[in-house]
């Protein structure tokens, strides 16, 4: 009998737990959940016979792996998979998965959420301004892009994509302006909202140069990888420039200089909750769970990604 683990240091919801539960003993398979581990070691003597696993934010890095024998596959509940050593995984013959458009919809709604407490200063009672007649980039046109923008023209926003899987026909029959790579997007979008993912192509990308270039009243929303903004180099844009504001749900490494440097421009949540609804709580966990089913009893390896 195949055994699934549910590895969380931060819980799913409880119906999460009992709808991923339903479908994996559904499926004649052995079920396990370890939530709100304090010590890696229990997570290691947790996985070492499992031969499935389903994370959320929790380090599946090499020694996890090896100390998993009979392993086949782990799927990242959520989009972003840099939790997970990838090429560790590919050695061993595990297979990868993500969940990915489960949460996109949440990412979207906080995104905008971020943006609506800085335009109108924090709610402070002061004169704010409006997002009506915004120019607002989507760096990332992927599952969480396409939310972006439904929710943008909803406000009254001029929306532009950039992404590498983004053709100018696709924009169009999107409904929104096509840039031609980041410093077409940043030189043209008031708002931007990053939704890339953390590698080596995009770790830094988010520089200087970049920053400066967006027109006046620049504000900037990641809810994507703090890796992928230079910190130094925001802190010096902040600096230089007034008009320019910066929200994220993964606080950057030099978050208490900027929130005492810069009050009001900058904004952080306690922890990432993109995905902190109920609902894409439940909609990546029953999918995780769905695509282990699938991939022991079909083969059905469509959302490997390695």
């Amino acid at each position: 009998m195949k055994k699934v683990l549910v590895a969380t240091v931060k819980p799913f919801a409880s119906e999460a737990i009992d709808q991923m539960k339903a479908i994996v003993e559904a499926a004649g398979f052995e079920w396990q959940l370890l939530e709100k581990y304090s010590d890696k070691a229990e997570l290691l003597a947790a996985v070492a016979d499992a031969n499935a696993l389903i994370v959320r934010s929790d380090k599946c890095d090499a020694e996890v792996l090896n100390a998993a024998s009979g392993l086949e596959i782990v799927v990242r509940a959520g989009a972003g998979y840099d939790n997970i050593d990838i090429e560790a995984a590919s050695q061993k013959g595990v297979v990868v998965m993500n969940t990915p458009g489960q949460n996109s919809n949440a990412v979207a709604e906080l995104t905008f959420g971020l943006l609506l407490n800085l335009v109108r200063n924090g709610f402070n009672g002061t004169a704010g301004t409006e997002l009506f007649g915004k120019t607002f980039g989507i760096m990332g046109y992927g599952n969480i892009g396409l939310h972006l923008h439904r929710i943008a023209k909803g406000f009254g926003m001029d929306v532009t994509g950039c992404s590498p899987t983004l053709s100018p026909e696709q924009a169009k029959e999107q409904g929104i302006h096509y840039a031609d790579g980041p410093i077409d997007l940043f030189s043209s979008s008031q708002i931007i909202s990053l939704n890339i993912p953390s590698n080596h192509e995009t770790r830094g990308i988010i520089n200087h140069h970049l920053m400066m270039m967006m027109p006046k009243g620049a504000l900037l929303v990641n809810t994507a990888r703090k890796e992928i903004i230079k910190e130094d180099d925001l802190e010096k844009v902040l600096e230089e420039r007034e008009d320019f504001c910066y929200a994220a749900d993964v606080a950057p490494d030099n978050r208490n200089i900027l929130e005492q440097r810069f009050p009001g421009r900058v904004l952080f949540t306690a922890k990432k909750m993109g995905a902190q609804t109920a609902e894409a709580n439940i909609n990546a966990g029953t999918a995780a769970a769905s695509q282990i089913v699938g991939f022991f009893q079909k083969g059905d390896t469509t959302f490997k990604v390695n």
